[in-house]
């Protein structure tokens, strides 16, 4: 099987996040895609998040119904700081038949650079960078110098060319913890299952 490997806080979950992972999932040719919630994200350190048994929940009730969607809890397993290049290796020893194909959002893309051993995720497994209609342009985040000198001029024509296209949904996990908090509606930018969650736990209510 081809697995999709999608990363994130999902501090909470919400629509944009499953457009995306269904746009993988069809434009990338995938049999699944795992949801992976970070213990510790490297670039949020300095934020709190929500509880790891919350994040899960939601995610959970997020995908319901989804066969081909999933959550791991490789990162929250291993806790500490949650490196990609420990995942990837976490879950390839999990999975030693299935393909792993790792997902990254165009901001991710950007970073990849400073993360840890980027050089040995390429080397290792397949990268499908995402791409939302009118606000981002992989061809054009894959000319910045360093990412350019890290990946290679085959790499860069292989991340541009594979790249998936998804619609241009505005909404992020910010501003739905925002929006709770200022006692706003959420309707519609999350599952109304994550939303009852979300009320009924008393998540998000402090900034």
């Amino acid at each position: 099987m081809r697995i999709g490997v999608y990363g994130g806080s999902f501090d909470p979950v919400h629509l944009g996040h499953l457009i995306a992972a269904e746009c993988c999932r069809e434009q990338a040719g995938l049999d699944r895609v795992l949801f992976v919630p970070a213990a510790v994200p490297p670039h949020k350190q300095d934020r709190h998040l929500a509880d790891a048994a919350d994040r899960v929940a939601m995610l959970t009730l997020a995908i319901g119904g989804h066969d081909a969607f999933g959550v791991s809890t490789v990162e929250l397993d291993r806790g500490g700081v949650s490196y990609t290049i420990d995942t990837l290796g976490d879950l390839a020893i999990r999975h030693p038949q299935d393909t792993l194909v790792l997902l990254l959002g165009p901001d991710s893309l950007a970073q990849f650079p400073t993360w840890r051993e980027p050089r040995a995720i390429l080397d290792g497994w397949e990268v499908v960078a995402v791409e939302r209609a009118g606000l981002d342009d992989v061809a054009a985040v894959v000319r910045d110098p360093a990412l350019a000198d890290l990946l290679g001029p085959d790499h860069a024509a292989r991340v541009i060319e594979s790249r998936v296209r998804m619609p241009a949904i505005g909404i992020r996990a910010s501003s739905l913890r925002a929006a709770v908090a200022d006692g706003g509606s959420i309707r519609f930018r999350t599952p109304r299952a994550v939303e009852a969650y979300i009320a009924a736990h008393g998540l998000y209510r402090e900034r």
